[in-house]
């Protein structure tokens, strides 16, 4: 939801709400300026959070991916296929894993100093996309084989089946590095604890165990496939 494209990588809770290429980061806008108004108007309490890319036990954090999730990409790499990076992926990321965003999140509740703030809520940890790839190939101790295709063809070769334009361009291919230093002055204490090795990796093995997690989508697969044999 923030400025994209960015005049500083350095992100803070004052960096301006704009961007044009992503509906999803638009409606978040329009919905943060519908409750401050309430506020400003009447009263109403509000306290907004803007966590970034959070992930959980059930899917692995991607920055290219189909309609589905996450697994036919895990899948591609057990299988040897090769994988679709944006970009060069060295642009820099950050990803929270759900348990350290809950724990900064509760202490907000009921925090008489929390009303009518914004706060990130992000690991302090940034990593380059090849490293996450790397990181997932090594959890699934699979060799990464990667395929490096700029965002704007991948807009392009999306022939109007996935939103590159928004997810990438609007979003993953920028470099940002989120300032966390106002949630910290309400919660001293608070420190993301999961490495981002350590999340994947536990995420990867739910997901191995939890053969309802594995959903296939063969769409996207022969997706890939195309544009590997065309770009790659």
């Amino acid at each position: 939801m923030y400025q994209k494209p960015l005049s500083s990588c350095l992100v803070t809770e004052s960096t301006p709400l704009a961007n044009p290429l992503w509906k999803y980061s638009r409606d978040k806008i329009a919905c943060e300026e519908f409750l401050t108004g309430k506020y400003r108007d009447c009263g109403f309490p509000i306290t907004i959070i803007r966590p970034s890319h959070t992930y959980d036990e059930r899917s692995v954090p991607l920055g290219v991916h189909g309609s589905k999730g996450s697994w036919q990409v895990l899948k591609r790499m057990i299988e040897g296929k090769s994988v679709i990076i944006h970009g060069d992926g060295t642009s820099l990321w950050t990803l929270t894993h759900n348990s350290d965003f809950a724990r900064a999140f509760v202490r907000l509740m009921g925090n008489i100093h929390a009303i009518g703030e914004a706060f990130h809520i992000t690991s302090d940890e940034s990593v380059t996309w090849n490293q996450i790839y790397q990181v997932i190939a090594d959890a699934l101790n699979v060799e990464l084989k990667a395929v490096h295709v700029a965002s704007s063809a991948l807009d392009k070769l999306s022939e109007g089946r996935y939103d590159f334009k928004g997810s990438l361009l609007g979003d993953k291919a920028n470099s940002v590095i989120f300032d966390n230093s106002k949630i910290k002055r309400l919660a001293p204490d608070f420190c993301a604890k999961v490495r981002i090795d350590e999340g994947i990796k536990m995420t990867i093995a739910n997901v191995l165990s939890h053969p309802e997690l594995q959903i296939k989508d063969e769409e996207f697969d022969q997706w890939c496939d195309k544009v590997i044999k065309v770009l790659g």
